[in-house]
This record gives C-alpha cells, structure tokens and sequence, in this order.
C-alpha cells in the first residue's frame, strides 16, 4: 500500500488575467468529480463565478484576488488544486502560495501568447524549481500557430517544451486534439460543441481521420504534428521534474479539450510531496512526525463569524484531529480540535491528513504567515518573504467614532497579507504598503463590508518603503534618531525607512554603510 504523501498531487495554476483560470479550474474540479455541474462562466448572477472565487469583490469584477484551496480524488489520488490570483497586483499572495506547491499549470491564451504577469509568476517558479505543465487555452477561437506559441515558450522562458496534445484547427476550423503520446484524437460529435468523444488511431496517418476532419485541414495537420515530433524535445520525466522541461497541452477549457488530459497527465507525472527547508535541516515527507508552515491567513471566510483560518500545508507525517503541535515562534503548544480541509468556501471538519495536503487551522489573531508547527522539534521552515510594498497612502477615517474598526479591519486583513500597516512617528494617521493599486479598492471594499467602517486613503510623499536593520543596537538607535521622520514601523514593530526615490535609498545607505536596507523581510532577505 503505498504511502499517504505518494498518493498527494499538490499544485498551482498560473496565469495572466483572462488567460481563462477560472474556467479551467471549475473543469478541473468537475471532470474530477468535486462538483456536479460545472457552472458556466458567461451566466449570470449566482452562476456566473467559479466556486474558487467567493469573495464578493471577486464575483463583482471577474478576477481571483485571494488563493483558494480545493482538495478532491482523481484516479485514487488526492489533488490539492491551489487557486492564485491572477492580478498582477496581487502577486505576493501567489508567491506565498507557490511555496505550498510541488508543481504548478501554466495557462497561456492561444491568442495572445506569453504576457507579462506569466513571465513574472514563471520566475517564481524558476526560484524554486517548480515543475512545470503548461496549458494553451481557448484554441476553439482564433489563435496564434501552434509552432509560434512553443518556440515563444522556449525562447521567452528558457524551457524545452515537449508537446503532448495538438489541436486540430482553430478558431472557424477547431476540429478537436490530437494525443501525440497514445493516438488519441479528442472531437466533439456535432462540430463547435464540447468535447464528448475519442476516438482511439493507429497514428495521425489513421484513415479513421479522413472521414472526420476537412481534407486540407486534415493535410496541414497531419504535416504539423509530423513537424513537432522532430522539433522539440521528447517527454523526459527527469528534465520535467527538475523545472527544465514543460509537457504543451493545447485545449480549450470552456469546451472541455484538455482538463481531462491535464488531470491524467498530473496523476501520472506530477511529483508527489517533495522535501522542504528548514533553519535547522530539510523535512522529508515521510518522516512520522508532523510538521508543516502556514503560507496564509484569511479573515472572515464566514460572513456570519469573525473568524482567521491559517491556511498549513503539512510537510511532514500523518495528522490527526485533536492533535497538539507547538507553535515554535511562540513555543506554546495548542490542540488543532476543528481542522478544516477545503472545497473554496466550503469546508469539512478533517479526521486526518498527509503530507502535501492543506489543512486550515481556525484561530483568533495568534498564527501568522510563516508559523512553523511540529510534534516539538525547534526548526522554522525558510522561504516565505514579504515584499516592500510598490504603493504607500495614509489612510482617513471620515466618521472618528470607529477607531476600533479601522484597527480591527488593518490588523485583520495585514494579518491576511492583503495589506502592510506601518505606523508613524509621527502623527496618529496609519499608513498602507500595497503590492498594487488595485489592492485599494479590495481594502475599501472589504472594509465597508466586513467591519462597516468606511475608510478614503489620500497620497504622502514617499514612494519606497525598505525594512532596515543593524547588529550594532547603538549604531542602529542614531541612524533612527537621525531619520526619525522617514521611519515608521510594521506590525511586528520592525523598523521601515520609507524614501522618496532609490536615490534616496543609495545616498542614506552611503552616510550609514552599517545598516543593512532590505526589501525582503523574514528568513531570505534581499538587499535593496
């Protein structure tokens, strides 16, 4: 029988906004039977959203801006599908998520290739060596070649690409995919509807195809998939594993071509829980004790309880319900009574869970992004950043009479990692750090609808905010006192030098070469 964390397919799906994400991970969740129907992405109301996406600013503006988590059976294997936001300006929640995973789907939009949030998101997974399969979605509209789009992929990312499905046509003449691995070509019964038909060849050389697909697109095809046999890279399960190689899948995930290929191809290659650092040594998933790191928090999953769920992916050893585990930030033990596996907003008490898996812990303010928990043992797991932030504004309260709730809803969604509160030397007001602008309006939103506190933000005059640091207690102590109107603090009261441009950075940094200005902060920290 094999072992929990070889049954475990945990991953990530990646893509530039409108690449068609939303749509594929409702697919994915209804081919592999977590939900019923799939809902359709153009209906309206209710029906209009995947169930990944819950929050009501989500469902207002059609974008993924938290991670979701949604677990469910495939082929007697455990998927952990983790939903990222696609918005650029919401990348520090996907790089948190990235470190959760141990291989991600990359989505490109047949039309339009490689964009830039892609690039962005597949060099997190270069950091840290994420496998990688790629999707290329929506070929039932008009879409680049075939041959462009994987030597874009080549070329732009630095990846051999191997390909494993190739349409037949597109957009007017989308017929279906072909399987180069077993022959397999993927149709649909009455031209232009979904996929609900294979019909198994010998080869594309099969005379079976001649009756299926126009004679001319039939000619062109046959010679493009000769031509992509010869071309590019055979599969190498090594090459993939290691982060060099991407397996192509083309499809069309709103008329069903590809998520079933993607969820066979992930049960079959996709790697199972892999060994994860820590400050002491690495964790290897099959170690019996448990241990695991909390890669995010999310306040108020329930509008009806004000309720923090810390999102644990487990690393290590087989977890059960009720079990105590140390905090080791804070060296107290506590009992994980109601741990919670996820389907989006849906939740279930878990009885037990392994390794890869992602369990959420609901608690009251006391476990943040990064905690490490074990059966014990002293070790925190490493690589889990928070970035400085890009955009900074004061934050005005109109009505002076919900202090409180101003407070609550900062601390809340800091504490989520929507937003970092820095709080000034000077003056009373609380200052924001955001990865991006849209991040504003998530803020406001959620402010008026979770904490029915009202809140206007106005510009300051710094653009750069850099945590700063010194092992020299003296030395650190005069370069504050110097700076004292640049210096605020976080929510763990580190120092934060804010700056108006980078000069100012490089000329602060030249009068106190002690001190070290970085725009990382926690367990890998990188110099500005």
């Amino acid at each position: 029988m094999p072992s929990s964390h070889e049954t475990r397919r945990t991953f990530a799906i990646i893509s530039h906004p409108d690449a068609g994400k939303t749509t594929l991970t409702e697919k994915l969740l209804y081919f592999g039977g977590a939900i019923r129907m799939a809902g359709q992405v153009k209906a309206r109301g209710e029906k209009r959203r995947a169930k990944s996406d819950w929050m009501k600013i989500e469902q207002e503006r059609g974008i993924s801006v938290t991670s979701s988590v949604m677990t469910f059976e495939h082929k007697d294997l455990i998927f952990n599908l983790l939903d990222t936001p696609g918005h650029e300006d919401f990348s520090e929640d996907t790089y948190r998520t990235l470190t959760a995973v141990d291989s991600a789907i990359m989505v490109i939009d047949a039309s339009k290739g490689i964009e830039a949030q892609t690039l962005k998101l597949f060099e997190v997974c270069r950091l840290r060596d994420i496998p990688i399969i790629t999707l290329v979605n929506k070929c039932d509209r008009e879409a680049k070649d075939p041959f462009e789009l994987m030597d874009e992929i080549q070329e732009t990312l630095a990846l051999d690409v191997s390909p494993m499905v190739l349409p037949i046509g597109s957009g007017s003449t989308f017929h279906g995919c072909y399987n180069v691995t077993n022959g397999d070509y993927y149709t649909a019964k009455t031209k232009g509807d979904a996929f609900d038909t294979i019909v198994e060849t010998s080869g594309i050389d099969d005379a079976k195809l001649d009756d299926l697909v126009d004679s001319q697109l039939l000619e062109e095809s046959r010679e493009m998939i000769e031509l992509a046999s010869v071309g590019y890279s055979d599969f190498d399960l090594e090459s993939y594993r290691e982060g060099h190689l991407s397996p192509v899948i083309f499809g069309s995930a709103l008329k069903d071509f590809g998520p079933t290929a993607l969820l066979d191809l992930i049960a079959d290659i996709a790697p199972m829980p892999r060994p994860s650092p820590t400050t002491e040594r690495t964790v290897s998933p099959e170690e019996k004790k448990v241990s695991g790191f909390v890669f995010k928090v999310q306040a108020n999953m329930d509008s009806h309880h004000r309720d923090r769920v810390a999102f644990m992916r487990i690393c290590s050893g087989d977890f059960k319900r009720g079990m105590k585990l140390r905090q080791v930030r804070t060296g107290k033990d506590i009992m994980v009574h109601s741990p919670i596996m996820f389907f989006a907003q849906d939740r279930e008490i878990a009885q037990e869970a392994g390794p890869g898996d992602v369990i959420g812990i609901p608690n009251h303010g006391t476990i943040r992004v990064g905690d490490t928990f074990t059966e014990g043992e002293q070790m925190q797991f490493t690589g889990l950043p928070a970035f400085a932030p890009e955009v900074l504004r004061r934050v005005r309260l109109p009505d002076g009479t919900k202090v409180k709730q101003l407070r609550r809803a900062l601390e809340d969604l800091a504490e989520e990692g929507l937003t970092q509160v820095f709080k000034p030397n000077i003056g009373s007001n609380w200052i924001i750090g955001l990865v991006g602008i849209l991040q504003l309006d998530v803020l406001k939103s959620r402010a008026k609808a979770e904490y029915g506190v009202e809140i206007d933000f106005e510009p300051i005059t710094y653009n750069m905010a850099v945590w700063v640091k010194c092992d020299d207690e003296a030395k650190m102590k005069t370069f504050l006192s110097a700076n004292v109107n640049n210096i605020v603090h976080d929510r763990e009261g580190s120092p934060v030098f804010l700056a108006k441009s980078q000069w100012e950075i490089d000329f602060t940094k030249e009068r106190h070469p002690d001190i070290t200005f970085m725009k990382t902060r926690e367990l890998v920290q990188a110099e500005a």
